[in-house]
């Protein structure tokens, strides 16, 4: 999967999170965005994702940046989820329907599995996507890598 293309504006959304919030995009204009799309809740690489995002919270603020987590599961499920895996402060936003629409949009929704790729995509305090990266499935995305990006 390609993803995005960075120079980019990203695709504009508006998606509920675990407590049924709205959050659009556009809003958050003035902030760096970490858009970080994992396939599943109630999976063990995707929990250590989103527990990664929750640990770094602090650290992206201080580069003026908000994580978001985001799959193709649906509200309620994301709520369990969050109090099952102890997220507190991190927004996980559901892209269950239409069905995988924000995933497609940035290029990275695999159809045939029905659910996106893991990925990392940061976007500037403008919109424009300034960063991405498509991890294996089996793989955590590296805290490290994406601070590094945020300074770039």
């Amino acid at each position: 999967m390609a993803g995005i293309e960075i120079g980019k504006n990203a695709p504009e959304f508006v998606l509920a999170d675990q407590h049924g919030k709205k959050v659009n995009l556009k809003e958050l204009r003035g902030r760096k965005v970490i858009l970080s799309f994992h396939p599943l809740a109630f999976t063990p690489v995707c929990a250590k994702q989103m527990r990664a995002l929750e640990d770094n919270r602090e650290e992206f603020e201080k580069h003026n940046a908000i994580a978001l987590g985001i799959s193709v599961d649906s509200v309620p499920s994301k709520h369990a989820w969050a109090k099952d895996v102890g997220i507190r402060k991190t927004q996980l936003l559901s892209d269950f329907w239409p069905h995988g629409a924000v995933a497609e949009a940035y290029g990275i929704f695999r159809a045939a599995d029905g659910y996106s790729e893991r990925a990392v995509i940061i976007l500037n305090e403008e919109g424009i996507a300034q960063w991405s990266k498509v991890y294996p499935m089996s793989e955590v995305p590296d805290m490290g890598e994406i601070l590094a990006k945020l300074t770039t």
